[in-house]
């Protein structure tokens, strides 16, 4: 199964805006819903077509309400996301699974948040230690290339 996870905006309640919403609610009756995150909302696809799909779907209301999107998965990686638009590409060819892990955003989760990314390349196949506060744990996201450092 893919995962999709929407992270909300700050100032927004993201579960509650979306399921507000007739369209957004209809998007998403079909799928369990669960918050791995603080404000968040993630919901298993079957495919990495399927979770672009449904965030394709939802995008009026993620311009609006979320933060970032990512989607896990699995044949990719068991453990690192990917970012919407570098799923986006996968899904489309333009860049093939195995090139997707040279540039990353490494979140750190403190009480259940997501803060602040530290944007790293992999140091001899490795992934760099998050040094910008200490946190519980990371959660390590594969971005395309242009996102790199934003």
């Amino acid at each position: 199964m893919t995962q999709v996870c929407i992270v909300g905006s700050e100032g927004s309640h993201l579960q509650y805006e979306l399921l507000s919403r007739d369209t957004a609610r209809a998007a998403l009756s079909t799928y369990d819903i669960t918050e791995p995150f603080e404000n968040s909302l993630a919901v298993d696809t079957v495919s990495i077509g399927a979770a672009v799909s449904l965030l394709n779907d939802l995008n009026w209301y993620l311009v609006r309400f979320a933060a970032f999107s990512l989607v896990l998965e699995p044949s990719i990686s068991d453990e690192e996301w990917l970012s919407r638009t570098l799923a986006r590409q996968v899904r489309d060819g333009d860049v093939r699974p195995e090139e997707t892990g040279d540039h990353l955003a490494i979140y750190g989760v403190d009480e259940g948040r997501l803060v602040e990314p530290m944007y790293v390349t992999r140091v001899d196949g490795a992934v760099p230690s998050y040094d910008l506060r200490d946190v519980e744990e990371t959660l390590v996201v594969r971005v395309a290339e242009d996102e790199f450092g934003r």
